[in-house]
């Protein structure tokens, strides 16, 4: 899989040289193409920004020097080109999972005001907002997309089955988790933990998640599909709540 994102601040992302992503990088599962936008600035002072039209304050990122640099990346005809904005669909899992399909992707990182809508209009795929909060620049919201992504590719994580039992990977939160040592400020792990019954500790971690979820996010009920299981053991943890 192949991250070409074009920043104004390439330093930021050596942030990525560490941990998982680092070593993805090293087995070639997947490549990172940091491109400094100011290399396609239209003047020799390295600008490549302006005034808004219309006269309202704050500078906005140019059209030109974003498609020049657009253009430079090769292949980028088969790329998914992203944009961050506020403007955008909010990230989340599903969609996490949904473009993993892809295998190369462009990512834009405005600053300032934004960036010309016309670039936007004619070479922007979807755009993509990491909440409904505002950051000082794409570039923090294209490293989590990286991260978000990369976790997935067969290879990148050492315990791959653990990513099947991660929060909202299924649509629900995850339970609680545990490890050394056995009792801590006098609280002990909870005793199926440590009965070797596989079966009886896949159960309550099916159940402990859907503890979690209905405490922490019950309205994530409404956008995924349970088990006849998983229904029934929602409904007596409801009934419990109402008691």
């Amino acid at each position: 899989m192949k991250f070409n994102v074009i920043t104004l601040f390439p330093e930021i992302y050596d942030a990525l040289d560490y941990g998982l992503i680092k070593k993805a990088q090293i087995k070639k599962l997947i490549e990172l193409n940091v491109i400094n936008l100011r290399d396609f600035s239209l003047n020799n002072s390295g600008q490549i920004d302006d005034k808004q039209f219309g006269g309202e304050d704050g500078m906005v990122l140019q059209a030109e020097p974003l498609k020049n640099a657009l253009k430079s990346i090769s292949n980028s005809n088969a790329s998914l080109v992203i944009n961050f904005s506020p403007q955008g669909e909010i990230l989340n899992q599903q969609l996490v999972n949904e473009l993993r399909r892809r295998n190369s992707f462009v990512l834009i990182n405005g600053r300032y005001e934004g960036i010309d809508q016309r670039f936007i209009d004619k070479y922007v795929h979807i755009e993509i907002s990491l909440g409904d909060f505002v950051l000082s620049n794409g570039d923090f919201a294209s490293i989590v997309f990286i991260d978000a992504l990369s976790r997935l590719i067969k290879g990148v994580a050492k315990e791959e089955n653990s990513i099947l039992n991660d929060s909202f990977y299924n649509g629900l939160l995850k339970g609680p988790v545990y490890t050394r040592p056995k009792s801590f400020d006098g609280k002990e792990v909870p005793k199926v933990l440590i009965s070797g019954n596989h079966k009886k500790i896949a159960e309550w971690r099916m159940k402990e998640s859907l503890k979690t979820t209905l405490k922490k996010r019950p309205e994530l009920f409404d956008k995924i599909k349970l088990t006849k299981k998983q229904r029934k053991v929602l409904e007596e943890l409801q009934s419990k709540l109402i008691l």
